[in-house]
């Protein structure tokens, strides 16, 4: 089953806005500088043309953290990158990655929320997105292919009751014994 486009750009636009703002959430606990507007909006759409490109069927639980790992890396050096001053102090300088365990366990932390977040979110969806293509898929061939055949015609009479009978009870049954 393949997404259509409205249904993925509603996907990407929920998963790019989490991805990000997890990112921009664990660079500053983890002791980074908030991210300036430019850089979390480029982030933002970076991170939206990923998710489009891959929103197109299911991913695995697998995949999803894959990408994501590699999305919070790049969202970390697209943060860091906004001040030198913080490029001084946390190495980026000397070999790009090289990060203190603070900010390498908030940005991994929120890649695992992230994760499953998504993971949970997309089985959800796809599990009803099946459930309603099974439901539809039942209903419309019958529906479509089986034309209502016109019910019989009946005629009832009433028979009205007659005064005398009205309000008399008839009770058939054995003789009561003497």
């Amino acid at each position: 089953m393949r997404a259509q486009l409205p249904l993925r750009l509603a996907r990407t636009a929920a998963f790019a806005a989490v991805c990000v703002t997890l990112a921009a959430l664990a660079h500053v606990i983890g002791g980074g500088a908030a991210p300036a507007p430019r850089p979390a909006l480029l982030g933002l759409a970076g991170v939206a043309a990923l998710g489009l490109a891959l929103g197109g069927r299911e991913r695995s639980a697998g995949t999803i953290t894959i990408v994501l790992v590699g999305a919070q890396l790049g969202l970390h050096e697209l943060f860091a990158g906004a001040g030198s001053a913080y490029v001084s102090v946390h190495g980026h300088a000397q070999g790009g990655l090289a990060v203190n365990a603070g900010m390498l366990l908030t940005h991994l932390t929120a890649t695992v929320i992230t994760g499953l977040w998504v993971a949970r979110g997309e089985a959800a969806l796809w599990s009803l997105l099946r459930r309603l293509g099974r439901r539809l898929l039942l209903l419309t061939p019958v529906a479509a292919l089986v034309p209502r055949a016109p019910g019989p015609i009946v005629h009832i009479r009433v028979v009205p009751l007659t005064p005398v009978f009205r309000h008399s009870v008839a009770r058939r049954g054995p003789p009561l014994p003497a």
